[in-house]
């Protein structure tokens, strides 16, 4: 039976304008960071993308490295696109990115125009399109001029290969020299994807007043710390969970997970018991609670997480006793 959207996907899912632009994204995002490798079952792959496009999560994060091997997500990505999405194209926004090791030698890693340029048509032939909605760099490159590559985003652009172009991982004074680069080749920045959770706050730092003040819209990554932010981890680290897998790709290390920090992630789950939601929910609405934050980045391994985190956007409000509270637990 071939698939169709949820005629209501629209009712349930809030969408959020990004930054200054005529964009809007929704609240929640869908990663492919992990789980749409070679590795991972397809048909498991096509009920994630199958759920969360039926919730109204309209919005599906890649990167050119993201498998294993690289490249897999996005090849998984492809076939459900084509089998499947091909019809609701003009619903979608698409996005990927470059930055991080692909190919051997000088020219398959960081942020040359070479580079980027031969990264984003591969990415585009693995997932059988002609333009991404956002392509970002991925990490910022000392060794590259940051002019070639800012020059690199404006012509993809230009060429109709990507709608929009991001950065992701930059300081806030990179940022700042990025979008000053940008704005005067007449292709602004639309968006930043950083590392922010609960337990992770440096973006607070700086970057978010940077982003606000330009009008730069914010997707944030990790929101739920590889994991660690769920119920997952409340009594240890069990067999099955990624910190045992050594999957690597960014996967979360079992030594991370101290005593100390589970300590503190009980405590959390104690708060959000108390709220009505469980700890990924009340984590993935702590993120939100931020107007200035568009959307946020939600990985799954199954589609029941899917659904889950969506519930997340019944209550992302949160009393001055409760922000203090878990400012306390984690100070």
């Amino acid at each position: 039976m071939s698939y169709q959207a949820n005629s209501s996907r629209y009712d349930q899912m809030e969408y959020r304008r990004c930054g200054h632009s005529g964009l809007k994204l929704p609240a929640l995002s869908l990663g492919l960071w992990h789980n749409f490798g070679a590795i991972d079952d397809l048909a498991n792959c096509t009920d994630i993308i199958h759920t969360a496009f039926d919730a109204g999560i309209t919005h599906f994060d890649l990167a050119n490295n993201y498998g294993p091997p690289p490249g897999a997500a996005e090849s998984t990505f492809g076939k459900v696109l084509a089998q499947d999405l091909k019809s609701y194209r003009d619903e979608l926004i698409i996005s990927s990115k470059a930055g991080w090791g692909m190919w051997p030698g000088p020219y398959g890693d960081h942020g040359s125009k070479k580079y980027l340029v031969a990264s984003l048509d591969q990415s585009l032939r693995r997932m059988g399109l002609e333009y991404v909605d956002i392509f970002y760099h991925h990490r910022p490159d000392p060794e590259t001029p940051l002019e070639e590559t800012m020059r690199a985003l404006d012509g993809m652009v230009r060429q109709g290969k990507a709608l929009y172009v991001g950065i992701s991982s930059y300081s806030a004074e990179e940022t700042e020299k990025a979008i000053e680069m940008l704005n005067s080749l007449g292709t602004p920045l639309l968006i930043h994807q950083p590392k922010y959770s609960l337990l992770e706050r440096s973006v607070e730092g700086g970057l978010l007043d940077v982003l606000g003040r330009n009008g730069v819209g914010c997707i944030t990554f990790s929101s739920l710390a590889q994991g660690l932010l769920t119920n997952k981890y409340l009594n240890g680290v069990p067999a099955d969970s990624r910190a045992a897998s050594h999957r690597g790709n960014g996967a979360i290390e079992a030594s991370s997970i101290t005593p100390e920090k589970l300590e503190r992630v009980r405590k959390l789950n104690e708060l959000a018991q108390e709220r009505g939601q469980s700890l990924a929910q009340m984590s993935l609405a702590w993120v939100l609670k931020d107007p200035r934050i568009t959307s946020v980045i939600v990985g799954a391994s199954k589609p029941a997480q899917v659904l889950d985190s969506v519930q997340c956007l019944k209550n992302y409000s949160f009393a001055p006793e409760e922000i203090a509270r878990i400012d306390q637990i984690l100070n």
